[in-house]
C-alpha cells in the first residue's frame, strides 16, 4: 500500500487528484444542483409539499405489506425499492460525512445539507419518474431503468439533443460503474466499518474486511431480488436504532437545542471565528460542505437511486416519485440531522472538549459525541450503526454499478462486476491514511461526472416531468 501510495505521489498523480475533486465543488457545480432542484420545484408546483402527506400513506403501506402495487410488472415492490434506494443512501456519510462537513464547513453547513434536501425531494421525485416512465425490459426479463435509459429515449424525441444522447448516457453508465468500484459504493463504505469495529471493538481491519466480503457476497449474488428482501428487513431497524439513540442523546441536553439552531442559522450566512481550537470558517465554506455532503448523502441529482426505482412494480410514475422523495427526506432530514444536532449540542467538535486536546473528524468525531452523553455505549453505538450502514449502502449500490455495467456491456459480463466488486470491498476496508484521502477524492470526481449528465438530462426533460405529474395529479389517478 506504501509503495501505490509513493508512486501517485512522486508522480504527482495524487496532488492532481486532490486538486480535481477540490475544484469540481465550486460555485457552478452547486447553484447547478440547487438550480435543477428549484426548476423542477417550480415545474412540479412543490410536489415535496402539496404530497408530503399522501407520499407517507404510501410509505406505510408499504411498510405494513397493504400495497396493491405490488401485483404490478417489476422486480421488486414500491416499498422494496424505496428500502434498496435508502440502503444505498443511508451510508457513513450520514455519520463520517455529516463530521466531516461540521469540521470542514462550521455549523452553518448543517441548514445547507436541509436546503439541499428541501430542493432535492423535487429532483428525487423528478428522477423516479422518468426512470419509471422510460425503463425497459432486459433480455432476462428483469427491469432497466436509470439516467442512461431516460436520457437515450427521452431525448430520442428531441431533434437538437438525440445525437448528444448516446453519449451522454454512456459517461453517465461508466462513471456510474467506476463510482460503484472505487468511490462511495463499496471501498469508503468497508472502509469506514473496519475503522469503526478497529476503534471500539479493536478488530484488525483485515478480519473486518474478510467479514464484509463475505456477508455483502452472499446478497449480491441473488440479484435485486434478494436485495429488496434484504433491504426491506435491514433499512428500517437499522435507522430506528440510530434515530431513537441520538434522541435520547439530544433530549438528555435538550436546553442547549435552542442555541445550537441559533448557531447554525447565523453561520449559514455570516462568517464564523474561530473558538478555542476549533478554526473560523466562511460562509463559502459552509455552503460548499454543506451541499456537498448533502449530495453524497441523499444522492439527490446523482442519478443512482432512479436505478432501483426503475425496478420496482410500481403502479404510475407519479406514485413512484412520491414514495421515492422520502428517500430524501429520511436520509438528510432525519438521519442527517441527529447526527449534525448531536455533534453541535455536545460540544464534540471543539478540540477542547475532546481528552487528547485535537480537532477529532469523521467517525471518530461522531463516536466521541455519542459517547459523551453515553459513556461507554455510545461509540458502540455508532461503530454498530456504522457496519449496518456501510453494509446496506455495499448491497445497494452493488445493484446500481450492475445496472450501469449492464448497459455498456451486456448481461453476460456481470459475472465480472460481482467478483471484482467484492474483491475491491475487502480492499477498501484495509485501506489507511493518504492512500485512503486518494481513494475518497477519485469516488468524489466519479461521483460528480455521475451528476453532471443526469442534471443535464433532469433540466431537457423537466417539460415531461411537468406533463407527467399534470395528468396523474389533477386526474387523480395517483393511486
Amino acid at each position: 500500500m506504501q509503495r501505490i501510495l509513493d508512486f501517485l505521489t512522486e508522480t504527482g498523480i495524487a496532488p492532481f487528484i486532490d486538486k480535481v475533486a477540490g475544484n469540481f465543488w465550486n460555485p457552478y457545480t452547486i447553484s447547478l444542483l440547487i438550480g435543477t432542484g428549484i426548476i423542477l420545484t417550480i415545474a412540479t408546483k412543490f410536489i415535496q409539499i402539496r404530497k408530503f402527506t399522501l407520499g407517507w400513506k404510501f410509505v406505510k403501506m408499504g411498510a405494513l405489506r397493504k400495497d396493491e402495487s405490488a401485483k404490478e410488472k417489476g422486480d421488486i415492490s414500491p416499498f422494496q425499492a424505496l428500502m434498496t434506494s435508502l440502503a444505498a443512501t443511508v451510508g457513513n456519510g450520514n455519520i463520517a460525512g455529516v463530521a466531516t462537513a461540521v469540521v470542514y464547513g462550521g455549523p452553518g453547513a448543517i441548514f445547507w445539507m436541509w436546503v439541499t434536501a428541501i430542493v432535492g425531494m423535487a429532483t428525487k421525485y423528478s428522477e423516479a419518474i422518468l426512470a419509471v416512465n422510460y425503463r425497459k425490459v432486459a433480455e432476462d426479463g428483469s427491469m432497466s431503468g436509470g439516467p442512461m435509459y431516460y436520457i437515450r429515449r427521452g431525448f430520442g424525441a428531441m431533434p437538437y439533443l438525440k445525437h448528444i444522447a448516446p453519449y451522454l448516457a454512456g459517461i453517465f453508465a461508466f462513471c456510474g460503474a467506476f463510482a460503484t468500484l472505487f468511490g462511495t459504493g463499496n471501498m469508503m463504505q468497508a472502509n469506514s466499518m473496519a475503522l469503526a469495529f478497529n476503534q471500539e471493538l479493536h478488530i484488525p481491519f483485515l478480519v473486518t474486511g474478510i467479514a464484509i466480503a463475505f456477508l455483502a457476497g452472499l446478497v449480491i449474488i441473488g440479484g435485486i431480488k434478494r436485495i429488496g428482501k434484504t433491504a426491506e428487513l435491514l433499512v428500517p431497524g437499522m435507522i430506528i436504532l440510530y434515530f431513537f439513540c441520538g434522541i435520547l442523546i439530544i433530549l438528555l441536553n435538550i436546553t442547549k437545542l435552542p442555541g445550537v439552531f441559533a448557531m447554525i442559522f447565523q453561520y449559514a450566512f455570516t462568517p464564523q471565528a474561530a473558538m478555542g481550537g476549533f478554526a473560523g470558517h466562511a460562509v463559502k465554506m459552509a455552503i460548499q460542505f454543506g451541499v456537498r455532503r448533502g449530495l453524497l448523502s441523499n444522492e439527490s441529482g446523482l442519478g443512482s437511486t432512479p436505478i432501483a426505482h426503475a425496478a420496482s412494480k410500481a403502479k404510475n410514475p407519479v406514485r413512484q416519485g412520491i414514495i421515492a422523495m422520502f428517500d430524501t427526506f429520511i436520509d438528510t432530514i432525519v438521519v442527517c440531522s441527529v447526527t449534525g444536532l448531536i455533534i453541535l449540542i455536545t460540544g464534540a467538535y471543539l478540540p477542547e472538549n475532546n481528552p487528547a486536546g485535537v480537532q477529532l473528524n469523521s467517525t471518530a468525531l461522531t463516536a466521541h459525541a455519542f459517547n459523551t452523553t453515553l459513556p461507554w455505549i455510545g461509540g458502540k453505538i455508532v461503530a454498530l450503526s456504522s457496519a449496518l450502514f456501510g453494509y446496506s449502502t455495499i448491497i445497494g449500490w452493488y445493484y446500481y454499478g450492475e445496472r450501469c455495467f449492464e448497459y455498456l456491456f451486456g448481461l453476460k459480463q456481470i459475472k465480472y462486476y460481482k467478483i471484482v466488486y467484492i474483491t475491491l470491498t475487502f480492499c477498501g476496508s484495509v485501506l489507511q491514511k493518504d492512500l485512503l484521502t486518494v481513494v475518497w477524492n477519485v469516488g468524489d470526481i466519479a461521483n460528480s461526472l455521475m451528476a453532471a449528465p443526469n442534471l443535464v438530462g433532469l433540466i431537457a426533460l423537466s417539460g415531461v416531468v411537468y406533463k407527467i405529474t399534470k395528468e396523474y395529479v389533477e386526474g387523480n389517478k395517483i393511486e
